[in-house]
């Protein structure tokens, strides 16, 4: 991650401008940027890790169900929704650059099976960060995080989720 400073300047946004720059940069879930604003943000958050650092700090401080919320708006990999063109563009995007949209017919029946059950045991999506990574990886790390426990595997979303949210804001800083 770079030291490049985002403009404008978070530092000097007011909180609604703050949000509707950074209030999409967790998926449907701008109560962090809020947050991430009402804390105070100085010329340290004007980079993209520097903000990231802010942004992750509140995701991972929530409370476990609001947590839970930010990783239940994330869509599933390779599911339905992208099928359907129903995924936000950076959604798209990302799963685009991972090669998702190139499965072939085993590959999307082996990414429903797993998604349907990771989401029965743990009642929420599978999240990776996936930029760098290609299907089959992906494919690997949902077998590896499937024998996790809940809260492990929740706390695992998360970084996951602060990590995609740091590769969205090196995006915009770019």
């Amino acid at each position: 991650m770079t030291d490049t400073i985002l403009t404008p300047r978070p530092s000097q946004l007011d909180q609604a401008a703050f949000v509707e720059r950074f209030g999409d940069i967790y998926e449907h879930s701008p109560w962090v940027a809020e947050l991430a604003w009402q804390r105070g943000l100085s010329a340290d958050q004007d980079t993209p890790r520097g903000l990231a650092a802010a942004m992750g700090a509140v995701l991972r401080e929530a409370s476990p169900e609001r947590q839970l919320e930010v990783i239940r708006a994330h869509p599933d990999l390779a599911g339905k929704a992208a099928i359907a063109g129903e995924l936000t563009d950076d959604s798209t995007w990302e799963q685009a650059g991972a090669g998702l949209d190139q499965c072939t017919a085993e590959e999307m029946a082996r990414f429903e099976r797993l998604n349907d059950a990771y989401k029965a045991k743990f009642g929420f999506p599978f999240v990776m960060a996936v930029r760098g990574s290609d299907r089959h990886a992906i494919l690997a790390a949902f077998e590896e995080r499937l024998p996790n426990d809940p809260t492990d595997e929740r706390r695992t979303a998360i970084e996951q989720i602060n990590r995609i949210a740091a590769f969205r804001l090196e995006d915009r800083a770019a």
